[in-house]
């Protein structure tokens, strides 16, 4: 563990993030898990651009790589059609 104040501050706003981070990432996964087990088109219509927008924003952030975001969006768009 470090002496330096200023990093062990760094240490504990690394854990803030990487805390939050996983918290993002995982409610993402669920959402697409949750959105592809929807049958019913209307309802899958309705979804699909919250959990897109959930996907940018993780992507924005830099949670996931933008390749990675836009896979999974493609992914969802196909499945849509």
């Amino acid at each position: 563990m470090a002496n330096h104040s200023a990093t062990k501050k760094d240490t504990r706003q690394a854990a803030k993030r990487r805390d939050r981070n996983k918290y993002y990432g995982k409610t993402t996964r669920n959402a697409i898990r949750d959105l592809k087990a929807i049958s019913d088109k209307k309802a899958y219509d309705e979804k699909i651009p919250e959990v897109a927008s959930m996907i940018d924003k993780l992507a924005k952030r830099g949670i996931i790589h933008k390749n990675k975001a836009a896979n999974l969006k493609s992914k969802l768009a196909k499945k849509k059609a």
